[in-house]
């Protein structure tokens, strides 16, 4: 795809929606709100690269409660023409259909390449992924597993739902503690993943979330490794301009 004169392809990450509560994260999702307001104008492509909610689990008849203005939002944007993509995190796993039927917006369960103006992109939420997180990987094949999906899918959602978010917002990654300092590219395993994957092929970016922690990576041979941050504490967000990839912060305060 060539991206036409004067427009951008925009890449936000993690803002865990209704962390640590619904009322809280209202104030976060007026400000990522008001800035689909703004990227609309000049948005070829938008990328939303997981977790977007705290929690969200798709019953056969029944999604979470809430979020309205965001939806409404999303969906008003892909109705007018501009192409969304979304990738599930870790703690959005479970989506199946929804996006899609009502929104018109693609889901993908795994990192996915595209082709901007000839430069090549590796998209993925960025959980479970390289040499490390492997308590997290055991817990996803569970998580993933039909069998236990269909087992959670017979508790009433109210209480499901529930015990879900309240075990969700107390995942450390919410707090970022964890995620704080920069550890070195021999301990940031998805650099570390980006560079095993430049092994066997070319690209020239490699953009993740999950890490909640923005960093920009130079890997050496003319490819780059970015981790979008998130919407708790940096509101950072990346644009590609057509010929370069950065990092930015959204100082809007509506």
């Amino acid at each position: 795809m060539q991206i036409p004169k004067g427009k951008k392809i925009y890449f936000a990450s993690d803002n865990h929606l209704g962390a640590p509560t619904k009322e809280a994260s209202y104030p976060r999702e007026k400000k990522f709100i008001a800035w689909l307001d703004e990227i609309k104008h000049d948005a070829a492509v938008i990328f939303l690269i997981g977790d977007l909610f705290d929690f969200w689990f798709e019953y056969k008849t029944v999604v979470p409660k809430g979020f309205t203005r965001t939806l409404g939002k999303l969906a008003e944007i892909s109705d007018s023409g501009i192409p969304i993509h979304y990738f599930v995190g870790n703690h959005d796993l479970w989506m199946n259909g929804y996006f899609e039927e009502e929104l018109n917006i693609p889901v993908y369960h795994k990192p996915k390449e595209f082709t901007f103006n000839n430069k090549v992109f590796f998209i993925g939420h960025g959980d479970g992924l390289g040499p490390h997180d492997k308590g997290y990987k055991r817990m996803k094949k569970v998580f993933t597993n039909p069998f236990f999906k269909w087992l959670f899918r017979w508790l009433h959602p109210d209480i499901g739902v529930g015990i879900a978010q309240y075990l969700s917002v107390k995942n450390k990654l919410i707090s970022g503690d964890d995620d704080a300092k920069f550890l070195g590219e021999d301990n940031e395993w998805l650099v570390q993943y980006a560079k095993l994957k430049l092994e066997s092929k070319h690209r020239d970016y490699f953009i993740f979330g999950h890490r909640h922690l923005p960093m920009e990576v130079n890997l050496g041979q003319d490819s780059q490794y970015l981790n979008i941050g998130d919407w708790i504490q940096y509101f950072t967000y990346g644009v590609f301009d057509g010929e370069n990839l950065e990092l930015k912060t959204y100082k809007n305060e509506k």
